[in-house]
This record gives structure tokens, C-alpha cells and sequence, in this order.
């Protein structure tokens, strides 16, 4: 399920506004075609066009439109559409900071840092892309100025950037989308030295999506090894008379291609995608090679240059085995994978056939290696304790391997374990490693101190690891609540980014004040910098709200319950700084997907939306959640419909017997295994929601472990570690298949009254559409309030920019109508 291990709701973004302007009209609502028309008139018509979209599903599903439907709306509603999307807009189009590099400078002042912007376009309905550079100067007070570029520069069509490890040169990578030729670009300081166009025949796209993407410069900079799909395979070609021979010569009046033969994909968010390979670039004259010896049964990712060692180079990358089923890879670290190594390949014709070395024999699992600076070990994370119990994420380990001097690899390599996973942290301590990715250059100058990213509880702190003894410290303020992100080292300093739930995001500089390697001392100091700018109305809804992290205590602790599943889960809670004793805020329970993820602590656009159209908030990290330790996670295996379920409402009844919330205007909200929660919550306690809204959920795992791409989550979930993997099977029995329904919502659909919102993405392969629409039809069935959104181009996110504007506006006026 959704896994995103520092969030999330599902992913979320974006879209605009409802403006009485001329220009808003096709700005909000492109899909509809219209000319632009100054009258305000318009309005009654753009607002039915806009629910048009709802119409024609309601339809499908035995909804009535002339009765539920409306033909014109009010004038109240249609100020309430425009105010509403209005506020959207403002908090959609704050710019994120996605990633940063650092540079020498040539003076001994300081460095160069170019960060990479995101913001949704949504007349595109693409994300707009920027690069915003800044000199970052060193004062001899010991403080330190940034002396930001007047403004970004767009980067229109790029996948990926990569500067070389001198950070003279530029590599620039762009997709092209359908058939086109992928196009490499080689930059220096001043302008494109070369440029490559790729044909599909040498391969596909290259991967650039964070989990396989792996583009990696040598040490001399003359050659780019990188993943791209693997070439397309050659189609027979039809004609009106039949089969076209190649080579006739005949005038071709009309033809087409062999559709293909079906080939098994990883899953949601890669349908369609081909097999990932390995291939090397030469920078200077464009000639392309791939990797021999790796066949088909290996899928590849990750890749990074080896250091050279006496005439010795070898790649190193994540394989995954591909010859046998392929289950969805996205979020779903329990696939097995291994470390390899092979020999680089030069020239056309690449190395000769070669043997490929499996580094990692002994453990289930290894990715994202990084070599040490001097090059003498290779470290890497294990998603081990999620491959050996199923859960399709837990915490990591870190491990390392010393490189061999004479560059001969051995697959017996003696693997050290740095960091083990945390089964039970004491309170306030490290609860374990749980980064959603690793730096491509983490290392302070010491060579063997490495600094990443981490949730911790409820946030996500900064920590350094010393390679050598394994110690681990916290090096990001720990008196605060607020979440921490590493976006690039500068020499022995940290550039990163501090927000919260009521605090945009703000980029922070870190120095080392210790005198020795052991003595971790971080000073951290404000930088002023041009993203964190909003709107006037932004910047004092966000100032009237405060949060804090509550510990709830676990109610009807089982016998057999581990000390770690026993101690008490965490939930954020949002509200009002000027709220008065004996009046609440209507409160939004939000419940996050997974089920082993979490949402942090850091800024939401889609939830500080939510927050300020003049609601509380209650985020629930149920037992089961990334941050707090193995045994927790590992409590809810087998357990899913009822312990997730009682400790959300264990949560809720917290809040209120504290006079925080008021029972008679709670509603809920979430999505993937969080819409699970949802439907079982209105089903099992049907009168503690007046409206619940829900993204791609879980309604029947019955239905579901027979058209997803990760059936083995129905099975792990269902039945926990042990039964799960001795009863999983591509065709369920009638008694597995009973099992699954009685762990279902849809079980306890008799008594449910609740209204809900539900928004599905049609492309979804992880919940497909016909999870929610089976469940929505039933409601409707039984007369319960239903309404029903599905946008046709989306996958499990719903994060298109427009879509995801329209799935937080569409859910903000539902909560309203019922809690207003």
C-alpha cells in the first residue's frame, strides 16, 4: 500500500482557484473548452460544469441526478465554491524544495548551492520545474550569507540532473514522452558541450523515478553509467494483404505494428514500462554500451561506479530477481534484492560475457550502496525485517563491506552490520533507521561520519552514524516538534529544511561546533531565502494555528502483546491558537495509508488547506506506523480491521474526554490502507462521523487480492507473518477468500449511515477503481449518502496537479456541508 516514509495522505498537490476573473474560467476547468467570458453571470454555469464531472459517475452508479443533482446552485454556494478553491490556490502554489547540490567556489569564502523548485502548473497539469542558485558566503564572525540569483530559471522537459563529482560539468537528461529518442545533454559552466540523442532501438527512457533511477559519473568524468529501459523488441508489421516481410519494398498504403505480447511490470506508477538495464555513456563522443552478462533475470537500479583499483572497474548495483512473478515494487520495500558487481564495460561492443558477483549472499536484501571517500568500504541499507515478515515496510539496518584493495571481489564478502533495526526503544531514544533515501555524497570530511534523514516518532530529525563504532546521534534540534530534511552537505556543513504542520518551509544551515569527531555539537542559523514567500492570507492562517504530538495510551493490551506494541502510539494535533475553552472547532480525523508509513510533523499543503477553512485536526499514527520501534510495526501483521481501527478511535476518545474536541462534528478523512480505516471506522462506529471523505481506499480485500498488484499485502495484512506466507497463492480458496471479506469494510456495510466522498483514480493498479465503486454502489444500495469522483489518468496518488486541486476542494466543501 501508499508508502511514503516521510507522509503522507497519498501524495498531494495541486490545482487553482475559483476567480470571478475572465482568465480563471479555462485556468480552473481546461478539460471544458469554453471561451473566455467576462460576466459574472458565468458563474451558475461554471459551478454545474465543474460538478458535471461527479454527474456522469453518479449515473453509473444508480445515482439520481435530478434529484441529487441540482440544476443551478445558489448564490451562497457559488461563494462558497469560489472562496473556498480561491484558499486552495493560495496554499497550492507555494513552491517545495525537492533537492539541492553544492559547489566549490573559487574563492576561499565560501561555495555555490543550486536548489531544484517545485511548483504544479496547473494549466499544464505538469509540474514546473526551476533551478534557483545562491553564493553561499562563510563570514569570518563565523555566520554565514546566502546571496540568492534575482530569480529561478525554469527547466522545461528535464528528468534529470546530475553534476559531475567536480561539479564542472552537467549532465541533463530529458524523456521525451511516447516513442521519442531520449536526449542526453553534457554542460559546463557556460554552455551545452554535447548533446546525445538516444534511439529506442539502444533503449528506452532512462529511469529517473528515485527507486531504480541510478545515474552515476566515473572519477575522471568521461563516462555516465546510468538505468534505462531496455530496448524496444522488434514487431512484425501487417498490411491490408497481410504480413509484411522485411525488406519488401512494396508502397506501404497502411499498416500496423504487432500490439505485443503481454509482459509482466512492477506494478503501480511503472505499468507499461519496460525491463530496467544497465548501459555507460561516453561524454565525449555519445557512444552507448550496455552492460553484458546481466540476462533478464535480474532487474537493475542504483547503479554507482566502484573506485578503480589497480586496472580494476567494476559497477556496483541493486538487482531484483525478474524471472519469476513480479509484484509491485513502489513503496513495497519486502522485495528481495541483492548488491552486484560487474565489470564496466568501453567501446561499442562493451566487456566480453561476464559472470555477475553477488556482494551481498548472506542478507535478503541491499540498496542504495555509497561508497566511503577512500574508497575502502561500501555501505548500503537492508529492508531485511520487511522481506522476512512481509510488512511491505519496517525499519532499516545498516550495513558495510570493506572494498578489497587488490580489487578482486569475492561473493563471500564478510558483511558488518553497523546499525541493527531497533526492536523497542526506551523513550525519547533512537527508534531505529527509517530514511526515505540516502545522499549521493552523505559523508562529512572525516571520511567515515554519514549524515541522512530519519523519522523519529511522529517527525523526522537529522542524525550522523559513525561508520566505525556505529554510534548514532541526533544532530537537528531535538526541543522541538518540527520536522528536519537533509538537502545537501556543504563541506562539513548541512543545508537542510525545517517545517511543520503551521510553518512553511524553511531552509536552515548547520555547523559543527565539536572539536573532535565524537563531539557533536550542531549550531543551526535561519536562512532567508526567496521559497519560503506566501500570501498575506496564507502567512496569518498559518500564524492562528499551533499543534502539539500527544501520546496516547494503548487501550486492552492483549496477553501475548510484545513491551513494544504495549507502549503508547503518538497523533498530532492541529488547532487554534484563539480558541475558547467550550467552543471546538469542528475536528478532522486524518489517518494515513499504508499501513506502515506515517505522517510526520512537516508541512501539508492539502492539510494546512484543511486546517484553515476553520477546523482542528487529529493525525493518527497508529500502532503499526514507521518511528517507533520494530515490535510496534510488526504488532499490526494480522491484525488489520481491528487493532488500526480501535487505536484511531482510542486516539478520538482521548481528545475528546481532554475537552479537545467536540463528539457531535468529527469527520475523517485518508486514503489506501487510511480509506480502509475510513469505511471499517463509519461501519463499526457508525454514529461518531457525520461525513468521511476517502482516496482510492480498501473496501474488500476479496476483491482486491485478485486484481492488485500486490496481492501478498491482502495475504501478510490478513493473516500476519507465518500464515501469510504459507497460505499465499495467486487463486484464493473460498475459505481464504471468506477470510478476507470478514477482514473487509465491506463486512460491516449494513450499518453504515455515514455521507462519504469518495475519489478514485482510474489507472490505480494498487487499489484498482472497482475496490471503491463496488462499496459505493452497495451504499447506494442501501440509501446512505454517497458521492463518487473518479479521474480517469490518475494512479493511486491522485497527484496530476488538477486532479489533486480538485480531490482537497471537492473534500473541504463536503466537510463543510456537513459540519457548517
Amino acid at each position: 500500500m501508499t508508502k511514503l516514509r516521510l507522509l503522507q495522505l497519498s501524495s498531494a498537490s495541486s490545482t487553482t482557484a475559483l476567480s470571478l476573473t475572465t482568465s480563471n474560467f479555462n485556468f480552473i476547468f481546461p478539460s471544458l473548452k469554453q471561451k473566455p467570458l467576462f460576466s459574472l453571470k458565468l458563474e451558475p454555469f461554471l459551478f454545474l460544469s465543474y460538478r458535471s464531472r461527479s454527474l456522469s459517475v453518479m449515473n453509473s452508479i444508480g445515482a439520481s441526478p435530478t434529484k441529487e443533482m441540482p440544476t443551478s446552485l445558489d448564490a451562497a454556494t457559488q461563494e462558497e465554491y469560489a472562496s473556498v478553491s480561491k484558499l486552495l490556490q493560495e496554499f497550492t502554489s507555494i513552491p517545495t524544495i525537492d533537492k539541492a547540490w553544492t559547489f566549490k567556489s573559487e574563492s576561499e569564502s565560501g561555495s555555490h548551492a543550486m536548489f531544484l523548485i517545485n511548483q504544479p502548473n496547473i494549466l499544464a497539469n505538469k509540474r514546473r520545474k526551476s533551478i534557483l542558485s545562491s553564493h553561499v558566503i562563510q563570514e569570518s564572525n563565523g555566520s554565514v550569507i546566502f546571496q540568492w540569483a534575482p530569480f529561478p530559471i525554469e527547466v522545461s522537459g528535464v528528468s534529470a540532473m546530475v553534476p559531475s563529482p567536480s561539479g564542472s560539468k552537467l549532465l541533463v537528461i530529458r524523456n521525451p514522452e511516447g516513442d521519442s529518442p531520449t536526449h542526453f545533454e553534457i554542460w559546463d559552466s557556460s554552455q551545452v558541450k554535447k548533446e546525445f540523442v538516444i534511439p529506442r532501438s539502444i533503449h528506452g527512457s532512462v529511469y529517473s523515478d528515485g527507486w531504480f533511477e541510478g545515474i552515476s559519473w566515473n572519477s575522471d568524468e568521461t563516462v555516465i553509467a546510468y538505468v534505462a529501459e531496455e530496448p524496444d523488441l522488434p514487431k512484425p508489421t501487417f498490411t491490408g494483404f497481410g504480413y509484411k516481410k522485411e525488406g519488401d519494398k512494396e508502397k506501404d498504403c497502411g499498416s500496423w505494428k504487432f500490439q505485443g505480447d503481454w509482459e509482466e511490470d512492477w506494478g503501480e506508477s511503472y505499468a507499461g514500462k519496460r525491463q530496467p538495464a544497465l548501459f555507460v555513456i561516453d561524454v565525449y563522443s555519445g557512444e552507448v554500451s550496455s552492460v553484458k552478462g546481466l540476462g533478464r533475470s535480474l532487474s537493475v537500479g542504483q547503479v554507482v561506479w566502484a573506485p578503480s583499483i589497480e586496472g580494476h572497474q567494476y559497477l556496483v548495483f541493486v538487482g531484483w530477481p525478474s524471472d519469476a512473478r513480479k509484484l509491485g515494487i513502489k513503496f513495497c520495500y519486502n522485495r528481495p534484492c541483492a548488491l552486484y558487481a560487474v565489470t564496466a564495460p568501453y567501446g561499442s561492443s562493451g566487456a566480453e560475457d561476464i559472470s555477475v558477483i553477488k556482494l551481498t549472499q548472506s542478507i535478503s536484501s541491499a540498496f542504495f550502496p555509497r561508497f566511503s571517500p577512500d574508497g575502502k568500504f561500501l555501505v548500503f541499507l537492508s529492508a531485511k525485517s520487511s522481506v522476512d515478515s512481509g510488512a511491505h515496510s519496517a525499519g532499516d539496518s545498516l550495513h558495510k563491506i570493506d572494498w578489497p584493495s587488490d580489487g578482486k571481489l569475492h561473493p563471500s564478502s564478510k558483511i558488518v552490520d553497523v546499525v541493527p533495526v531497533v526492536m523497542c526503544p526506551e523513550d525519547g531514544c533512537f527508534p531505529g533507521i527509517y530514511p526515505s533515501k540516502l545522499h549521493t555524497k552523505p559523508w562529512l570530511s572525516d571520511g567515515y561520519t554519514m549524515i541522512l534523514s530519519s523519522v523519529w516518532g511522529s517527525a523526522q530529525k537529522i542524525i550522523s552514524v559513525n561508520i566505525l563504532s556505529g554510534k548514532v546521534s541526533q544532530i537537528s534540534p531535538n526541543d522541538s516538534n518540527s520536522s528536519w530534511d537533509v538537502l545537501a552537505l556543504d563541506g562539513d556543513h548541512i543545508i537542510a529544511v525545517c517545517s511543520s504542520l503551521v510553518d512553511i518551509p524553511q531552509i536552515k544551515y548547520g555547523k559543527n561546533l565539536g572539536t573532535t569527531s565524537e563531539d557533536t555539537k550542531w549550531s543551526w542559523v535561519d536562512v532567508s531565502d526567496p521559497t519560503t514567500k506566501s500570501s498575506e492570507k496564507v502567512t496569518s492562517l498559518l500564524a492562528s494555528l499551533q499543534f502539539d504530538i500527544l501520546k496516547i495510551p494503548v487501550k486492552d493490551i492483549s496477553e501475548n502483546a510484545t513491551k513494544g506494541a504495549s507502549k503508547p502510539f503518538e497523533a498530532i494535533y492541529v488547532s487554534s491558537k484563539s480558541k475558547k475553552p467550550d467552543v471546538h472547532d469542528p475536528l478532522i480525523v486524518m489517518l494515513h495509508g499504508g499501513p506502515h508509513t506515517v505522517t510526520l510533523s512537516s508541512f501539508s499543503k492539502p492539510l494546512a488547506f484543511l486546517c484553515s477553512l476553520g477546523y482542528s485536526m487529529l493525525i493518527v499514527n497508529y500502532r503499526g506506523s514507521l518511528g517507533f520501534g520494530e515490535e510496534a510495526l510488526q504488532s499490526l501483521l494480522g491484525k488489520i480491521g481491528s487493532q488500526d481501527v480501535n487505536d484511531v478511535l482510542t486516539a478520538i476518545d482521548h481528545v475528546i474526554n481532554k475537552g479537545l474536541a467536540d463528539p457531535s462534528k468529527i469527520v475523517v478523512v485518508g486514503g489506501s490502507h487510511g480509506g480502509f480505516l475510513i469505511t471499517h471506522l463509519i461501519g463499526q462506529a457508525p454514529e461518531k462521523f457525520v461525513a468521511a471523505a476517502t482516496r482510492n481506499p480498501v473496501c474488500n480485500l476479496a476483491l482486491m487480492v485478485g486484481t492488485s498488484d500486490i496481492p501478498d499485502w491482502c495475504f501478510f495484512e490478513t493473516y500476519g507473518t507465518s500464515d501469510g506466507k504459507s497460505n499465499f497463492t495467486e487463486s484464493p480458496s473460498a475459505e481464504q477468500l471468506a477470510q478476507f471479506y470478514s477482514k473487509s469494510p465491506i463486512s460491516h456495510i449494513s450499518k453504515v449511515k455515514t455521507p462519504i466522498l469518495f475519489l478514485l483514480g482510474a489507472q490505480d493498479v494498487r487499489v484498482p477503481v472497482s475496490n471503491g465503486i463496488q462499496y459505493a454502489r452497495a451504499l447506494k444500495e442501501k440509501g446512505v449518502e454517497t458521492k463518487v469522483i473518479v479521474f480517469p489518468n490518475d494512479v493511486h496518488g491522485i497527484d496530476r496537479p488538477q486532479s489533486d486541486f480538485e480531490s482537497f476542494l471537492n473534500i473541504g466543501l463536503w466537510f463543510n456541508k456537513y459540519c457548517r
